[in-house]
């Protein structure tokens, strides 16, 4: 039973390791959900229409497709097979107590990575590395936190 309350301790707001992962976590969903209003301003803009039934809507004649759409619908799922995955492994290494500084940083680094991505691929496109960085970045630490919490609890 000790190990279950001591678990419940991690999970307070006075753990500064998991204010941070909330926060952070939470930003990034923020971040995730925008990401339909920037895939809808660029189709208004552009006016392409994503289904028969928003031709009537936007007067637009035919599907089309259209670079800068496809360029946010991308950015948005990298975000959701990012995004997500780290949202679940970062409650988990919240769970293994890590040092509070090292915790906190690798959260703001992965958060910065993927604002950084999106900017570089879907609003000011910017060649590569550019986007590999900002993915490997959060990439590696969303593993590194996945390998934290598996050897903690084996």
């Amino acid at each position: 039973m000790g190990d279950v309350k001591f678990s419940f301790q991690l999970l307070d707001k006075g753990n500064p390791v998991f204010s941070a992962f909330i926060m952070w976590a939470s930003v990034l969903t923020i971040k995730f959900l925008l990401m339909s209003t920037l895939t809808a301003i660029h189709r208004y803009r552009s006016k392409t229409a994503a289904s028969p039934e928003d031709m009537a809507m936007m007067r637009v004649t035919e599907l089309t497709t259209n670079e800068e759409v496809d360029r946010v619908k991308r950015a948005h799922l990298n975000d959701m097979e990012n995004i997500l995955p780290f949202l679940s492994v970062g409650l988990f290494y919240v769970l293994t107590d890590p040092s509070a500084m090292v915790a906190i940083w690798l959260f703001r680094v992965t958060t910065v990575a993927r604002f950084v991505h999106t900017f570089v691929y879907a609003i000011y496109v910017v060649p590569q590395p550019a986007r590999a960085i900002c993915f490997f970045t959060h990439f590696g630490i969303t593993f590194y936190m996945a390998f934290m919490s598996i050897l903690y609890f084996i």
